[in-house]
């Protein structure tokens, strides 16, 4: 009867749901520091609307503080970087980052587009096919037309959006996919 323990099975369950919320604490404690440092360790609407889309998330306040502290100090050095490619059937992808090491990041962006069989494209070969929106959560990028896939390119492109999310450094990936 192994294997057949109620901790066990608990423990495992609770295993993976730690991990998805480490996953997302860590990508927005990264946006509340580059929000802090932005606001020179001051109150800000960017700052503001950063920590509150933490707290929708239930991060822990500690956390939240940790956070703001750590984007006030001179040394934090993150910087936004968006990337564009083009993956299966043509459609197109954008890549927001969050990064303190712009080569370590565009090596990783450029290494799961090359294992997935697609190239990294270069600055406007992707964006010319989004409108940038503001909006109280911060930019969003809307498609202008989208692009009709046929299901093996669905599920390649949802193969490559899954490996992109699980970078740390990724904050959000736009496509341009029906």
């Amino acid at each position: 009867m192994s294997g057949h323990n109620k901790w066990a099975q608990i423990k495992h369950k609770k295993g993976i749901t730690d991990a998805k919320k480490s996953k997302v604490f860590s990508k927005l404690s990264r946006s509340i520091s580059v929000e802090a440092k932005l606001a020179g360790g001051k109150d800000s609407p960017g700052l503001r609307a950063a920590i509150e889309k933490a707290k929708k998330v239930n991060m822990p306040k500690e956390v939240i503080d940790r956070a703001v502290k750590k984007g006030s100090e001179p040394s934090a050095n993150m910087e936004a970087i968006m990337y564009e490619g083009y993956g299966p059937g043509g459609a197109g992808i954008i890549i927001e980052t969050l990064t303190d090491s712009r080569n370590r990041t565009a090596q990783e962006i450029k290494h799961i587009f090359s294992k997935n069989g697609f190239s990294l494209g270069g600055m406007g070969s992707a964006a010319w096919a989004f409108d940038k929106e503001n909006t109280p959560e911060g930019i969003i990028w809307k498609p202008k037309n989208t692009i009709a896939l046929s299901d093996k390119d669905l599920e390649l492109l949802e193969k490559l959006v899954d490996e992109l999310e699980d970078n740390d450094d990724v904050q959000e990936v736009y496509t341009n996919a029906e």
